[in-house]
């Protein structure tokens, strides 16, 4: 199956009959290969391949395969492993931009007193909703630096919230905090984890114990 389909990758740069004899296949068993309809399956991945499509596009081209898939199921409701974004991605020859970061976008004040650690290097929680991680990345584009912030769910490593902004004000992890409160509706008792921030109300090591769904942490 493999080998019929580098031959229609291919058929438009050599002979069908010349692959086939390279690849060790007959040139009619390509030609009943192509012939059959295409499986549900397959055309699951031509519909999904179109929408990969068009979030790098949006995205000039910079989404690699996490965040297209982030998109798809955070943006777009759609139930969709990583791997099969990642593989569908390599098939359609798009890739993300990866720029080594330049800068930190952690910068500790001095000033602040560090939070009690609720945490204490324990990043495995019994159950989900336990235990909430955040932190804040960055990338370069052609109109200056985005920000992106991410609630991670540490029992499952599923991102709950995010928060996508060209500025590093409270507001950008604030949002994405709202967002998992509002997803997720947690009950009392989850500790919600950053590193030391930059951002008002967020500066030092942030471990605060969320008071149920209907508090968000401002």
């Amino acid at each position: 199956m493999s080998c019929y389909r580098l031959i229609d990758a291919e058929k438009a740069h050599h002979p069908v009959s010349r692959l086939a004899r390279v690849l060790g296949v007959a040139r009619a068993g390509y030609y009943a290969w192509s012939s059959r309809p295409a499986s549900a399956r397959t055309l699951a991945d031509q519909a999904l391949t179109e929408q990969i499509r068009q979030i790098h596009a949006r995205s000039r081209e910079t989404y690699g395969a996490p965040r297209v898939h982030a998109e798809l199921r955070l943006g777009l409701d759609i139930r969709v492993g990583r791997k099969r974004v990642a593989r569908l991605m390599r098939d359609a020859r798009l890739q993300g931009v990866h720029r080594r970061r330049l800068r930190g976008v952690t910068r500790r004040d001095p000033q602040a007193a560090p939070a009690p650690d609720l945490v204490e290097r324990n990043f495995t929680p019994p159950a989900p909703d336990r235990l909430w991680v955040a932190d804040i990345t960055q990338q370069r584009t052609g109109d200056g630096w985005l920000y992106l912030a991410v609630v991670l769910d540490s029992f499952s490593r599923r991102i709950v919230g995010w928060s996508m902004a060209d500025h590093l004000r409270t507001e950008l992890v604030l949002d994405a905090l709202d967002m998992a409160i509002a997803q997720r509706q947690p009950a009392a008792g989850l500790i919600h984890h950053t590193d030391h921030g930059c951002q008002p109300r967020f500066k030092g090591s942030w471990q605060h114990r969320l008071v149920g769904a209907t508090v968000a942490a401002r």
